[in-house]
């Protein structure tokens, strides 16, 4: 019996990555194993890798301008500034449902900006999440909530809203990937598509919000708080150690805050009109650099720090490419579609399911959407093609597969993230109160709806 060379290699990369061997060695580890399997021999094998790594160099690119606008935003201090205005409305308005809500609703809002408006990804969280634990703990406010509603807004508006991370995730890389796989996507308005699975993430987090975290739950006011609550008052910045009074360094925080508002709505409109994340970012860290508040002595340090920030998943990403591009080398994606195909005996709604649970499934292993793509759009495209679904709906069904997993894989920036932020003070832990939680109130509405999606567009 023939082993199909991309099935091996799939479970190979999968396998590895449930192992916690570093998902970058598992990619290439896996690509090696297929094209060897599939008689391509090394030469080859590494030939077709190396053109798949070509092909992500942009979206790497694109990552480390980006990590760069990230780190020059907190250079400016915004996020503190936000974090301080909500501790002092707290303060005068005591700890009602309304403050609490409203909380909630500015946690959601920032997770979601991170992802497009202001681009930083999860560097806002330890930035803003420590300073507002001493208001968690004063409201009573379960921690997992909080967790489930970061990640609701980091994965929810790449996959749904096609600007910043998700102009990355749709057009850069879904669309892409399944363009050329064979799909014609001229037409198609991953917007449309990717509704109603993210209507399905929306349901997960009412669920949380009304049902599952409601109760209050009690932590204890550990030294941290304190410390977190005298940053925000200090209300000053890096960098403003030569000030020489309180009111000339409020006035720089102020100055410095305005440039960063202003360096985002630059670098918004830049890729609005350009169509290009890595223009944006480039622009937007123009606007700090040229008002000074990343000096021009700092620059290099501020753009490798950012550098560093997104580094590791921009190496995925263009991992993954190249693992794909082995994939498709072999020529034995067709037939493993063909041996699907009758395995599902044309019963589209047992496919749909099975692409989104293997989704699921490598998603959980990698750890992150992003790289995961490549790799499913070569297999289930042509796959969704034979049983007939539409081009909507293959889009529908490889976005959905490629975000499932995200929220709840313990080694995704989804889920580290909050848990970076909430466990300051050692009482949040990383697999009980975020991986957990997420998973479940986020990947089995996120399946179902993903399924809908695939069944009726």
């Amino acid at each position: 019996m023939t082993i199909n060379a991309v099935l091996l290699a799939v479970v190979i990369m999968l396998g590895l990555s449930l192992a916690r061997v570093h998902v970058v060695l598992s990619l290439i580890i896996g690509a090696m194993a297929g094209g060897l399997i599939a008689g391509l021999g090394v030469t080859d094998t590494l030939n077709a890798f190396q053109e798949g790594i070509r092909n992500g160099a942009q979206i790497a690119l694109s990552y480390a301008l980006l990590g760069a606008f990230a780190v020059a935003i907190a250079h400016s201090g915004l996020p503190q500034s936000l974090a301080g205005s909500v501790i002092k409305r707290i303060d005068a308005g005591g700890t009602s449902g309304i403050i609490k809500y409203m909380l909630f609703a500015g946690l959601v809002m920032m997770s979601c900006f991170s992802q497009n408006l202001i681009p930083i990804h999860i560097a806002f969280i330890p930035l803003l999440v420590p300073p507002l634990l001493l208001a968690f703990n004063r409201m009573h406010i379960d921690r997992r909530l909080i967790a489930c509603l970061i990640t609701f807004g980091l994965v929810t508006t790449y996959m749904f809203i096609p600007y910043g991370f998700g102009d990355i995730y749709l057009n850069q890389i879904m669309l892409k990937n399944v363009g050329e796989a064979g799909i014609d996507i001229s037409d198609i308005s991953v917007v449309k598509a990717m509704a109603i699975p993210a209507l399905g993430m929306f349901t997960g987090l009412l669920v949380a919000v009304f049902i599952s975290y409601r109760k209050p739950r009690e932590y204890q006011q550990l030294a941290v708080d304190k410390q977190a609550h005298d940053a925000i008052n200090n209300a000053v910045v890096e960098g403003d150690a030569l000030s020489t009074t309180a009111a000339a360094a409020q006035a720089q925080s102020k100055l410095k805050t305005l440039v960063a508002l202003a360096a985002i709505v630059t670098a918004f409109v830049v890729q609005l009109y350009t169509d290009s994340l890595l223009l944006g970012s480039m622009f937007g860290f123009g606007v700090f650099m040229a008002t000074g508040v990343v000096k021009w002595r700092d620059a290099d340090t501020v753009f490798n720090d950012g550098i560093k920030l997104m580094a590791m998943i921009g190496f995925i990403m263009i991992t993954a490419q190249g693992f794909a591009e082995v994939m498709k080398a072999t020529e034995q994606i067709q037939p493993l579609v063909d041996g699907a195909t009758s395995l599902f005996a044309g019963n589209k709604a047992v496919a749909a399911f099975v692409m989104l649970a293997l989704g699921l499934i490598v998603t959980m292993g990698i750890g992150s959407s992003f790289s995961t793509i490549p790799i499913l759009a070569a297999i289930y495209v042509p796959l969704c093609i034979s049983l007939g679904f539409s081009p909507l709906a293959t889009v529908a069904i490889v976005g959905t597969a490629g975000a499932l997993g995200d929220a709840g894989s313990p080694a995704s920036d989804s889920t580290l993230g909050p848990t970076s932020g909430l466990n300051v003070d050692g009482q949040h832990d990383h697999i009980r109160d975020s991986v957990v939680p997420t998973f479940l109130h986020y990947n089995i509405p996120l399946l179902a709806f993903g399924w809908i999606a695939a069944m009726v567009l």
